[in-house]
């Protein structure tokens, strides 16, 4: 057991490599988003636990021999999967609110903007992108009712290219642009788990200024837990700066 903060200090490392792989793995080429985000909701608890318990095994051992350095190699692997429990902790304590069970918002919930060059063989996609006409319109306004088209007083064709630069400017990779209709179409990914989500963006000329209108869709999930609108809400924030 002399070795046991050596030990704690490998499964924290052990731990922190399989943490990285569970949120980034995809973003890696190993798997696909729902793989690492199951990985995470199945493991992500039980490795903390495990890394934790190592860790104070090897500190009691460690502080019983008067053993220093071995106690604080102990009390590293005790952070680490401290660390991992942070989430189920903070979950506990605070709650967070459900969002609601849809993944397809947009900001003119009567005629939606429609995706034409990216379609339902798009990698990964479960949710198809046929609009799901009132009854998705209606949850939407109870769940999310700012979220609303863009109305601003630039002419239509310096509103296109300053979404263009906004998509831009959030690493969105544009699919599609047709110029002469003011519209074009993107893909993202989320930071964590790498799930891809497609938008939408139409232009309209309006008679003092254009109106500007955004539709993002998530490509598996029955529910987006408020990314979509989120992103709509941070595109909007920044056209408008």
């Amino acid at each position: 057991m002399k070795h046991a903060g050596k030990f704690a200090v490998l499964a924290a490392l052990l731990g922190i490599v399989a943490v990285v792989l569970m949120l980034f793995g995809a973003k890696l080429g190993l798997w696909q988003p729902i793989v690492g985000f199951g990985l995470y909701r199945n493991y992500m608890n039980p490795l903390g636990a495990v890394v934790t318990v190592i860790g104070l095994l090897a500190l009691v051992v460690h502080l019983a021999r008067d053993e220093k350095r071995g106690a604080f190699a102990a009390v590293i692997g005790v952070m680490v999967g401290l660390a991992c429990l942070i989430p189920l902790v903070a979950g506990k304590l605070n709650p967070p609110q459900r969002a609601a069970p849809i993944h397809d918002i947009s900001t003119d919930t009567v005629n939606p903007p429609m995706f034409e060059a990216l379609d339902d063989a798009r990698e990964g996609a479960a949710n198809t992108l046929e609009y799901g006409g009132p009854e998705l319109a209606a949850t939407q306004m109870r769940a999310y009712p700012d979220i609303q088209p863009l109305d601003t007083d630039m002419n239509s064709d310096k509103a296109f290219q300053r979404a263009l630069t906004i998509a831009a400017d959030m690493d969105w990779e544009i699919v599609a642009t047709v110029p002469e209709r003011l519209r074009f179409e993107a893909t993202t990914h989320t930071p964590v788990f790498h799930f891809a989500d497609d938008i939408v963006i139409e232009v309209t000329q309006q008679d003092n200024g254009s109106r500007v209108d955004m539709r993002s869709v998530s490509r598996i999930g029955r529910g987006d837990k408020g990314v979509n609108a989120a992103r709509i809400r941070e595109f909007q924030a920044r056209f408008m700066e």
